[in-house]
Protein backbone atom coordinates (compact mmCIF):
# COMPACT_ATOMS: atom_id res chain seq x y z
CA UNK A 1 0.00 0.00 0.00
CA UNK A 2 1.33 3.43 -0.86
CA UNK A 3 -0.01 6.82 0.02
CA UNK A 4 3.02 8.94 -0.93
CA UNK A 5 1.11 10.42 -3.84
CA UNK A 6 -1.54 11.84 -1.56
CA UNK A 7 -0.73 15.31 -0.27
CA UNK A 8 -1.42 16.09 3.38
CA UNK A 9 -3.87 18.67 4.59
CA UNK A 10 -3.31 22.41 4.49
CA UNK A 11 -2.27 22.59 8.16
CA UNK A 12 1.20 23.53 9.30
CA UNK A 13 3.37 21.94 11.96
CA UNK A 14 5.05 25.23 12.78
CA UNK A 15 3.49 28.69 12.79
CA UNK A 16 5.16 30.87 10.22
CA UNK A 17 6.96 27.97 8.59
CA UNK A 18 5.58 26.77 5.28
CA UNK A 19 5.81 23.09 6.15
CA UNK A 20 2.73 21.09 5.35
CA UNK A 21 1.74 18.10 7.40
CA UNK A 22 1.47 15.02 5.20
CA UNK A 23 1.10 11.35 5.98
CA UNK A 24 4.87 11.01 5.60
CA UNK A 25 5.88 14.16 7.52
CA UNK A 26 6.83 12.07 10.52
CA UNK A 27 7.97 8.47 10.14
CA UNK A 28 7.56 7.97 13.91
CA UNK A 29 3.81 8.63 13.69
CA UNK A 30 3.52 6.53 10.53
CA UNK A 31 5.35 3.60 12.14
CA UNK A 32 3.17 3.84 15.22
CA UNK A 33 0.08 3.89 12.99
CA UNK A 34 1.12 0.79 11.04
CA UNK A 35 2.05 -1.22 14.15
CA UNK A 36 -1.19 -0.29 15.91
CA UNK A 37 -3.02 -1.06 12.67
CA UNK A 38 -1.99 -4.73 12.87
CA UNK A 39 -5.00 -4.90 15.19
CA UNK A 40 -7.07 -3.97 12.15
CA UNK A 41 -5.31 -6.72 10.18
CA UNK A 42 -6.46 -9.28 12.79
CA UNK A 43 -9.98 -7.88 12.58
CA UNK A 44 -10.03 -8.07 8.77
CA UNK A 45 -8.37 -11.48 8.48
CA UNK A 46 -10.85 -13.05 10.88
CA UNK A 47 -13.92 -11.62 9.11
CA UNK A 48 -12.58 -12.69 5.73
CA UNK A 49 -11.08 -16.10 6.44
CA UNK A 50 -14.19 -17.73 7.89
CA UNK A 51 -16.19 -17.33 4.68
CA UNK A 52 -13.74 -19.52 2.75
CA UNK A 53 -12.94 -21.87 5.63
CA UNK A 54 -16.65 -22.55 6.13
CA UNK A 55 -16.83 -24.24 2.73
CA UNK A 56 -14.28 -26.83 3.91
CA UNK A 57 -15.56 -27.08 7.50
CA UNK A 58 -18.88 -28.17 5.98
CA UNK A 59 -17.03 -30.89 4.04
CA UNK A 60 -15.32 -32.24 7.20
CA UNK A 61 -18.22 -32.01 9.67
CA UNK A 62 -21.44 -33.48 8.31
CA UNK A 63 -23.55 -31.90 11.08
CA UNK A 64 -22.32 -28.45 10.02
CA UNK A 65 -23.16 -29.12 6.39
CA UNK A 66 -26.73 -30.09 7.33
CA UNK A 67 -27.35 -27.15 9.67
CA UNK A 68 -27.61 -23.50 8.56
CA UNK A 69 -27.80 -22.63 12.27
CA UNK A 70 -24.42 -24.27 13.02
CA UNK A 71 -22.86 -22.50 10.04
CA UNK A 72 -24.20 -19.15 11.20
CA UNK A 73 -23.05 -19.86 14.77
CA UNK A 74 -19.49 -20.66 13.65
CA UNK A 75 -19.43 -17.29 11.88
CA UNK A 76 -21.25 -15.31 14.52
CA UNK A 77 -19.62 -16.68 17.71
CA UNK A 78 -16.61 -14.51 16.92
CA UNK A 79 -19.02 -11.58 16.83
CA UNK A 80 -20.39 -12.49 20.27
CA UNK A 81 -16.81 -12.45 21.53
CA UNK A 82 -16.09 -9.17 19.77
CA UNK A 83 -19.21 -7.63 21.27
CA UNK A 84 -18.02 -8.57 24.78
CA UNK A 85 -14.43 -7.58 23.99
CA UNK A 86 -15.45 -4.17 22.65
CA UNK A 87 -17.76 -3.51 25.61
CA UNK A 88 -15.01 -4.30 28.12
CA UNK A 89 -12.27 -2.93 25.89
CA UNK A 90 -13.31 0.67 26.46
CA UNK A 91 -12.90 0.28 30.24
CA UNK A 92 -9.58 -1.58 29.79
CA UNK A 93 -8.31 1.28 27.59
CA UNK A 94 -9.30 3.98 30.05
CA UNK A 95 -7.97 2.12 33.08
CA UNK A 96 -4.79 0.43 31.85
CA UNK A 97 -3.96 2.35 28.68
CA UNK A 98 -4.00 1.70 24.95
CA UNK A 99 -0.71 -0.25 24.90
CA UNK A 100 -1.68 -2.85 27.52
CA UNK A 101 -5.10 -3.26 25.89
CA UNK A 102 -3.40 -4.06 22.58
CA UNK A 103 -1.04 -6.61 24.18
CA UNK A 104 -4.00 -8.32 25.88
CA UNK A 105 -5.92 -8.47 22.60
CA UNK A 106 -2.93 -10.12 20.87
CA UNK A 107 -2.58 -12.85 23.52
CA UNK A 108 -6.29 -13.76 23.47
CA UNK A 109 -6.44 -13.71 19.66
CA UNK A 110 -3.39 -15.97 19.26
CA UNK A 111 -4.78 -18.42 21.83
CA UNK A 112 -8.10 -18.54 19.98
CA UNK A 113 -6.33 -19.21 16.66
CA UNK A 114 -4.50 -22.23 18.12
CA UNK A 115 -7.75 -23.60 19.61
CA UNK A 116 -9.53 -23.31 16.22
CA UNK A 117 -6.68 -25.01 14.34
CA UNK A 118 -6.75 -27.99 16.73
CA UNK A 119 -10.54 -28.26 17.10
CA UNK A 120 -11.69 -31.92 17.06
CA UNK A 121 -15.36 -31.02 16.61
CA UNK A 122 -17.54 -28.01 15.69
CA UNK A 123 -18.12 -27.08 19.34
CA UNK A 124 -14.43 -26.62 20.23
CA UNK A 125 -14.15 -24.66 16.98
CA UNK A 126 -17.00 -22.41 18.16
CA UNK A 127 -15.14 -21.84 21.48
CA UNK A 128 -12.01 -20.87 19.54
CA UNK A 129 -14.11 -18.43 17.52
CA UNK A 130 -15.32 -16.89 20.80
CA UNK A 131 -11.71 -16.33 22.00
CA UNK A 132 -10.66 -14.82 18.68
CA UNK A 133 -13.69 -12.54 18.85
CA UNK A 134 -12.72 -11.29 22.31
CA UNK A 135 -9.31 -10.28 20.97
CA UNK A 136 -10.75 -8.64 17.88
CA UNK A 137 -13.30 -6.74 19.98
CA UNK A 138 -10.65 -5.19 22.23
CA UNK A 139 -8.46 -4.40 19.21
CA UNK A 140 -11.36 -2.77 17.33
CA UNK A 141 -11.70 -0.20 20.11
CA UNK A 142 -8.01 0.28 20.81
CA UNK A 143 -6.33 0.66 17.42
CA UNK A 144 -8.31 3.67 16.07
CA UNK A 145 -8.18 5.39 19.48
CA UNK A 146 -4.41 4.88 19.84
CA UNK A 147 -3.76 6.18 16.32
CA UNK A 148 -6.11 9.17 16.69
CA UNK A 149 -4.50 10.29 19.95
CA UNK A 150 -1.03 10.32 18.40
CA UNK A 151 -2.04 11.90 15.06
CA UNK A 152 -1.92 15.61 14.15
CA UNK A 153 -5.51 16.78 13.65
CA UNK A 154 -4.92 17.73 10.00
CA UNK A 155 -4.17 14.13 8.98
CA UNK A 156 -5.98 12.28 11.77
CA UNK A 157 -8.71 11.01 9.45
CA UNK A 158 -6.25 9.53 6.98
CA UNK A 159 -4.15 7.87 9.67
CA UNK A 160 -7.16 6.34 11.44
CA UNK A 161 -8.36 5.22 8.01
CA UNK A 162 -5.02 3.42 7.63
CA UNK A 163 -6.33 1.10 10.35
CA UNK A 164 -9.37 0.46 8.15
CA UNK A 165 -6.96 -0.21 5.25
CA UNK A 166 -5.35 -2.84 7.47
CA UNK A 167 -8.83 -4.32 8.06
CA UNK A 168 -9.52 -4.53 4.33
CA UNK A 169 -5.94 -5.69 3.71
CA UNK A 170 -6.51 -8.44 6.26
CA UNK A 171 -9.65 -9.51 4.42
CA UNK A 172 -7.70 -9.60 1.13
CA UNK A 173 -4.89 -11.57 2.81
CA UNK A 174 -7.44 -14.05 4.16
CA UNK A 175 -8.70 -14.82 0.66
CA UNK A 176 -5.11 -15.30 -0.57
CA UNK A 177 -4.52 -17.72 2.31
CA UNK A 178 -7.80 -19.47 1.56
CA UNK A 179 -6.74 -20.00 -2.07
CA UNK A 180 -3.22 -21.09 -1.05
CA UNK A 181 -4.55 -23.85 1.22
CA UNK A 182 -7.36 -25.18 -0.98
CA UNK A 183 -5.33 -28.28 -1.95
CA UNK A 184 -3.51 -28.76 1.38
CA UNK A 185 -4.62 -31.48 3.85
CA UNK A 186 -6.36 -29.93 6.83
CA UNK A 187 -7.33 -26.96 4.64
CA UNK A 188 -9.48 -24.97 7.03
CA UNK A 189 -7.22 -25.65 10.04
CA UNK A 190 -4.33 -23.89 8.30
CA UNK A 191 -6.62 -21.05 7.21
CA UNK A 192 -7.68 -20.39 10.81
CA UNK A 193 -4.40 -21.24 12.56
CA UNK A 194 -2.07 -18.87 10.68
CA UNK A 195 -4.09 -15.96 12.08
CA UNK A 196 -1.89 -16.24 15.20
CA UNK A 197 1.15 -14.98 13.25
CA UNK A 198 0.19 -11.27 12.94
CA UNK A 199 -0.98 -11.27 16.57
CA UNK A 200 2.42 -12.52 17.73
CA UNK A 201 4.20 -10.01 15.47
CA UNK A 202 2.14 -7.12 16.85
CA UNK A 203 2.74 -8.24 20.44
CA UNK A 204 6.52 -8.11 19.96
CA UNK A 205 6.49 -4.76 18.12
CA UNK A 206 4.02 -3.19 20.56
CA UNK A 207 6.44 -3.83 23.43
CA UNK A 208 8.72 -1.28 21.71
CA UNK A 209 5.97 1.34 21.27
CA UNK A 210 5.04 4.12 23.72
CA UNK A 211 1.71 4.53 25.46
CA UNK A 212 -0.75 7.02 23.91
CA UNK A 213 0.57 10.51 24.78
CA UNK A 214 -2.89 11.82 25.67
CA UNK A 215 -3.56 8.90 28.00
CA UNK A 216 -0.14 9.36 29.61
CA UNK A 217 -0.77 13.08 30.17
CA UNK A 218 -4.22 12.56 31.67
CA UNK A 219 -3.65 9.37 33.66
CA UNK A 220 0.01 8.72 34.41
CA UNK A 221 2.97 10.98 33.65
CA UNK A 222 3.10 14.41 32.00
CA UNK A 223 6.84 14.10 31.46
CA UNK A 224 6.47 10.77 29.59
CA UNK A 225 3.68 12.30 27.51
CA UNK A 226 5.87 15.28 26.58
CA UNK A 227 8.68 12.93 25.47
CA UNK A 228 6.27 11.14 23.09
CA UNK A 229 4.63 14.37 21.84
CA UNK A 230 8.04 15.93 21.14
CA UNK A 231 8.64 13.15 18.61
CA UNK A 232 5.37 14.05 16.86
CA UNK A 233 5.34 17.88 16.87
CA UNK A 234 7.81 20.73 16.35
CA UNK A 235 8.37 22.98 19.38
CA UNK A 236 5.73 25.63 18.59
CA UNK A 237 3.01 23.09 17.83
CA UNK A 238 4.08 21.04 20.87
CA UNK A 239 3.40 24.07 23.07
CA UNK A 240 -0.10 24.42 21.56
CA UNK A 241 -0.88 20.74 22.13
CA UNK A 242 0.31 20.92 25.74
CA UNK A 243 -1.82 24.02 26.37
CA UNK A 244 -4.89 22.19 25.10
CA UNK A 245 -4.08 19.08 27.14
CA UNK A 246 -3.54 21.22 30.23
CA UNK A 247 -6.95 22.85 29.79
CA UNK A 248 -8.58 19.45 29.27
CA UNK A 249 -6.89 18.05 32.38
CA UNK A 250 -8.05 21.06 34.40
CA UNK A 251 -11.65 20.44 33.29
CA UNK A 252 -11.35 16.76 34.22
CA UNK A 253 -10.02 17.64 37.67
CA UNK A 254 -12.98 19.95 38.26
CA UNK A 255 -15.38 17.07 37.58
CA UNK A 256 -16.53 15.85 40.98
CA UNK A 257 -17.97 12.51 39.97
CA UNK A 258 -16.04 9.59 38.54
CA UNK A 259 -16.69 8.74 34.89
CA UNK A 260 -19.51 6.22 34.50
CA UNK A 261 -21.38 4.52 31.70
CA UNK A 262 -24.58 6.29 32.81
CA UNK A 263 -22.97 9.66 32.06
CA UNK A 264 -23.07 8.78 28.38
CA UNK A 265 -26.86 9.00 28.52
CA UNK A 266 -27.17 11.58 31.31
CA UNK A 267 -24.89 14.34 29.96
CA UNK A 268 -26.54 15.87 26.91
CA UNK A 269 -23.46 16.70 24.78
CA UNK A 270 -21.99 13.22 25.34
CA UNK A 271 -25.36 11.63 24.58
CA UNK A 272 -25.57 13.51 21.27
CA UNK A 273 -22.02 12.50 20.34
CA UNK A 274 -22.67 8.87 21.24
CA UNK A 275 -25.93 8.82 19.27
CA UNK A 276 -24.10 10.07 16.15
CA UNK A 277 -21.15 7.70 16.61
CA UNK A 278 -23.18 4.62 17.50
CA UNK A 279 -25.65 5.35 14.69
CA UNK A 280 -22.83 5.42 12.16
CA UNK A 281 -21.51 2.10 13.48
CA UNK A 282 -24.96 0.48 13.30
CA UNK A 283 -25.63 1.70 9.76
CA UNK A 284 -22.19 0.52 8.64
CA UNK A 285 -23.37 -3.01 9.38
CA UNK A 286 -27.07 -2.78 8.51
CA UNK A 287 -26.27 -1.50 5.01
CA UNK A 288 -24.82 -4.97 4.46
CA UNK A 289 -21.01 -4.78 4.35
CA UNK A 290 -20.33 -7.97 6.26
CA UNK A 291 -23.07 -9.75 4.36
CA UNK A 292 -20.79 -9.16 1.39
CA UNK A 293 -17.56 -10.06 3.21
CA UNK A 294 -18.70 -13.08 5.24
CA UNK A 295 -20.92 -14.63 2.64
CA UNK A 296 -19.46 -13.41 -0.66
CA UNK A 297 -18.36 -16.95 -1.70
CA UNK A 298 -21.85 -18.21 -0.82
CA UNK A 299 -23.52 -15.33 -2.68
CA UNK A 300 -21.33 -16.05 -5.71
CA UNK A 301 -22.40 -19.69 -5.55
CA UNK A 302 -26.05 -18.64 -5.22
CA UNK A 303 -25.49 -16.52 -8.33
CA UNK A 304 -24.72 -19.71 -10.21
CA UNK A 305 -20.97 -20.30 -9.78
CA UNK A 306 -20.77 -23.69 -8.10
CA UNK A 307 -17.00 -24.24 -7.86
CA UNK A 308 -15.52 -23.58 -4.40
CA UNK A 309 -12.25 -22.32 -5.93
CA UNK A 310 -13.99 -20.01 -8.42
CA UNK A 311 -16.15 -18.62 -5.60
CA UNK A 312 -13.01 -17.93 -3.55
CA UNK A 313 -11.25 -16.33 -6.53
CA UNK A 314 -14.15 -13.96 -7.17
CA UNK A 315 -14.23 -13.13 -3.45
CA UNK A 316 -10.53 -12.28 -3.70
CA UNK A 317 -11.37 -9.68 -6.35
CA UNK A 318 -14.06 -8.22 -4.06
CA UNK A 319 -11.55 -8.04 -1.18
CA UNK A 320 -8.92 -6.39 -3.41
CA UNK A 321 -11.42 -3.74 -4.45
CA UNK A 322 -12.25 -3.19 -0.78
CA UNK A 323 -8.59 -2.52 0.04
CA UNK A 324 -8.10 -0.31 -3.04
CA UNK A 325 -11.23 1.69 -2.20
CA UNK A 326 -9.95 2.27 1.33
CA UNK A 327 -6.74 3.80 -0.07
CA UNK A 328 -8.96 6.28 -1.94
CA UNK A 329 -10.79 6.91 1.33
CA UNK A 330 -7.51 7.73 3.11
CA UNK A 331 -7.04 10.63 0.70
CA UNK A 332 -10.66 11.80 0.61
CA UNK A 333 -11.43 11.76 4.33
CA UNK A 334 -9.11 14.68 5.15
CA UNK A 335 -9.87 16.57 1.92
CA UNK A 336 -13.51 15.89 1.10
CA UNK A 337 -14.55 15.53 4.74
CA UNK A 338 -16.22 12.80 6.78
CA UNK A 339 -19.84 13.86 6.29
CA UNK A 340 -19.83 14.37 2.50
CA UNK A 341 -17.83 11.18 2.05
CA UNK A 342 -20.37 9.15 4.06
CA UNK A 343 -23.34 10.62 2.15
CA UNK A 344 -21.86 10.02 -1.32
CA UNK A 345 -20.79 6.51 -0.28
CA UNK A 346 -24.28 5.61 0.95
CA UNK A 347 -25.89 6.87 -2.25
CA UNK A 348 -23.67 4.55 -4.30
CA UNK A 349 -24.34 1.65 -1.92
CA UNK A 350 -28.08 2.17 -2.43
CA UNK A 351 -27.72 1.92 -6.22
CA UNK A 352 -25.53 -1.19 -5.92
CA UNK A 353 -28.02 -2.97 -3.66
CA UNK A 354 -30.80 -2.25 -6.16
CA UNK A 355 -28.62 -3.84 -8.88
CA UNK A 356 -27.96 -6.91 -6.70
CA UNK A 357 -31.65 -7.27 -5.98
CA UNK A 358 -32.48 -6.99 -9.68
CA UNK A 359 -29.96 -9.72 -10.52
CA UNK A 360 -31.58 -12.17 -8.13
CA UNK A 361 -35.10 -11.18 -9.22
CA UNK A 362 -34.05 -12.05 -12.79
CA UNK A 363 -32.60 -15.36 -11.64
CA UNK A 364 -35.76 -16.31 -9.73
CA UNK A 365 -37.90 -15.49 -12.78
CA UNK A 366 -35.98 -18.04 -14.83
CA UNK A 367 -33.45 -15.81 -16.61
CA UNK A 368 -30.09 -17.42 -17.30
CA UNK A 369 -26.55 -16.00 -17.31
CA UNK A 370 -27.37 -13.36 -14.68
CA UNK A 371 -24.62 -14.51 -12.28
CA UNK A 372 -22.21 -11.88 -13.56
CA UNK A 373 -24.77 -9.14 -12.83
CA UNK A 374 -24.74 -10.24 -9.17
CA UNK A 375 -20.92 -10.24 -9.17
CA UNK A 376 -20.91 -6.76 -10.77
CA UNK A 377 -23.35 -5.57 -8.10
CA UNK A 378 -21.05 -6.87 -5.37
CA UNK A 379 -18.03 -5.17 -6.95
CA UNK A 380 -19.85 -1.84 -7.30
CA UNK A 381 -21.08 -2.14 -3.72
CA UNK A 382 -17.50 -2.43 -2.48
CA UNK A 383 -16.30 0.37 -4.79
CA UNK A 384 -18.82 2.75 -3.21
CA UNK A 385 -18.69 1.44 0.36
CA UNK A 386 -14.94 1.13 0.89
CA UNK A 387 -13.85 4.79 0.53
CA UNK A 388 -16.70 6.16 2.67
CA UNK A 389 -18.74 4.03 5.05
CA UNK A 390 -15.72 1.80 5.61
CA UNK A 391 -13.44 4.36 7.33
CA UNK A 392 -15.88 7.14 8.32
CA UNK A 393 -17.61 5.45 11.32
CA UNK A 394 -14.29 4.38 12.89
CA UNK A 395 -12.67 7.77 12.23
CA UNK A 396 -15.59 9.77 13.58
CA UNK A 397 -15.80 7.58 16.70
CA UNK A 398 -12.10 8.05 17.39
CA UNK A 399 -12.45 11.84 17.53
CA UNK A 400 -15.91 12.92 18.76
CA UNK A 401 -15.73 12.03 22.46
CA UNK A 402 -14.15 13.97 25.37
CA UNK A 403 -10.84 12.53 26.62
CA UNK A 404 -12.27 11.01 29.82
CA UNK A 405 -15.12 9.33 27.90
CA UNK A 406 -13.22 8.32 24.77
CA UNK A 407 -12.58 4.78 25.98
CA UNK A 408 -16.04 3.91 27.28
CA UNK A 409 -17.88 5.70 24.46
CA UNK A 410 -15.59 4.18 21.85
CA UNK A 411 -16.12 0.76 23.43
CA UNK A 412 -19.90 1.15 23.61
CA UNK A 413 -20.05 2.39 20.03
CA UNK A 414 -17.89 -0.49 18.80
CA UNK A 415 -20.19 -2.83 20.73
CA UNK A 416 -23.12 -1.40 18.77
CA UNK A 417 -21.16 -2.19 15.60
CA UNK A 418 -20.57 -5.78 16.70
CA UNK A 419 -24.17 -6.30 17.86
CA UNK A 420 -25.37 -5.04 14.48
CA UNK A 421 -22.76 -7.23 12.81
CA UNK A 422 -24.01 -10.23 14.81
CA UNK A 423 -27.63 -9.60 13.84
CA UNK A 424 -26.69 -9.44 10.15
CA UNK A 425 -24.43 -12.51 10.27
CA UNK A 426 -26.88 -14.60 12.26
CA UNK A 427 -29.88 -13.70 10.12
CA UNK A 428 -28.74 -13.14 6.52
CA UNK A 429 -28.93 -16.73 5.28
CA UNK A 430 -32.14 -17.38 7.23
CA UNK A 431 -33.80 -14.22 5.87
CA UNK A 432 -32.60 -15.04 2.35
CA UNK A 433 -34.09 -18.55 2.71
CA UNK A 434 -37.38 -17.11 3.97
CA UNK A 435 -38.04 -14.21 1.61
CA UNK A 436 -35.47 -14.73 -1.15
CA UNK A 437 -32.10 -13.09 -1.75
CA UNK A 438 -33.67 -10.45 -3.98
CA UNK A 439 -35.94 -9.17 -1.20
CA UNK A 440 -33.10 -9.34 1.33
CA UNK A 441 -31.04 -6.91 -0.75
CA UNK A 442 -34.10 -4.65 -1.18
CA UNK A 443 -34.44 -4.52 2.61
CA UNK A 444 -30.79 -3.48 2.86
CA UNK A 445 -31.43 -0.78 0.23
CA UNK A 446 -34.30 0.62 2.31
CA UNK A 447 -32.03 0.70 5.39
CA UNK A 448 -29.47 2.62 3.32
CA UNK A 449 -32.05 5.35 2.66
CA UNK A 450 -32.55 5.65 6.44
CA UNK A 451 -28.76 5.84 6.87
CA UNK A 452 -28.51 8.75 4.41
CA UNK A 453 -31.15 10.65 6.39
CA UNK A 454 -29.36 9.91 9.67
CA UNK A 455 -25.98 11.21 8.50
CA UNK A 456 -27.57 14.30 6.98
CA UNK A 457 -29.36 15.22 10.23
CA UNK A 458 -27.13 14.02 13.08
CA UNK A 459 -23.47 13.86 11.98
CA UNK A 460 -21.47 17.12 11.91
CA UNK A 461 -18.24 17.61 9.96
CA UNK A 462 -15.10 17.11 12.08
CA UNK A 463 -12.43 17.35 9.37
CA UNK A 464 -9.25 19.08 10.59
CA UNK A 465 -10.62 19.96 14.04
CA UNK A 466 -8.75 19.31 17.30
CA UNK A 467 -10.34 17.06 19.92
CA UNK A 468 -11.14 20.17 21.95
CA UNK A 469 -12.83 21.89 18.99
CA UNK A 470 -14.96 18.80 18.32
CA UNK A 471 -15.99 18.72 21.97
CA UNK A 472 -17.16 22.36 21.67
CA UNK A 473 -19.36 21.43 18.68
CA UNK A 474 -21.32 18.99 20.83
CA UNK A 475 -21.65 21.54 23.63
CA UNK A 476 -23.10 24.01 21.16
CA UNK A 477 -25.51 21.41 19.76
CA UNK A 478 -26.59 20.60 23.31
CA UNK A 479 -26.78 24.06 24.83
CA UNK A 480 -26.80 26.56 21.95
CA UNK A 481 -24.25 29.00 20.58
CA UNK A 482 -23.63 30.59 23.98
CA UNK A 483 -20.52 28.40 24.06
CA UNK A 484 -19.12 30.53 21.24
CA UNK A 485 -18.64 27.69 18.80
CA UNK A 486 -21.15 28.62 16.11
CA UNK A 487 -18.42 29.21 13.57
CA UNK A 488 -17.04 25.71 14.14
CA UNK A 489 -20.40 24.15 13.32
CA UNK A 490 -20.89 26.33 10.27
CA UNK A 491 -17.37 25.81 8.97
CA UNK A 492 -17.53 22.09 9.65
CA UNK A 493 -20.76 21.57 7.75
CA UNK A 494 -19.62 23.72 4.84
CA UNK A 495 -16.21 22.13 4.48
Amino acid sequence: MTIESFPGSSGYIDSGVDKKITYFSNTYVLGLTVIAGIGGLLFGYDTGVISGALLYIRDEFEEVDKSSFLQETIVSMALVGAMIGAGGGGWINDTYGRKRATLLADVVFALGSFVMAAAPDPYVLIFGRLLVGLGVGVASVTAPMYIAEAAPSEIRGGLVSTNVLMITGGQFLSYLVNLAFTEVPGTWRWMLGVAAVPAIVQFVLMLLMPESPRWLYMKKSKSEAIVVLSKIYDPYRLEEELDQLSSTLEEENQRKNAVSYLDVFRIKEIRLAFFAGAGLQAFQQFTGINTVMYYSPTIVQMAGFSSNQLALLLSLVVALMNAAGTVVGIYLIDHFGRRKLALSSLFGVFLSLILLSAAFFLQSSGSTNVGWIAVLGLALYIAFFAPGMGPVPWTVNSEIYPQSYRGICGGMSATVNWISNLIVAQSFLSVADAVGTEWTFLILAAITVAAISFVFVFVPETKGLTFEEVEKIWKEKAWGSSHGTESLLENGDES
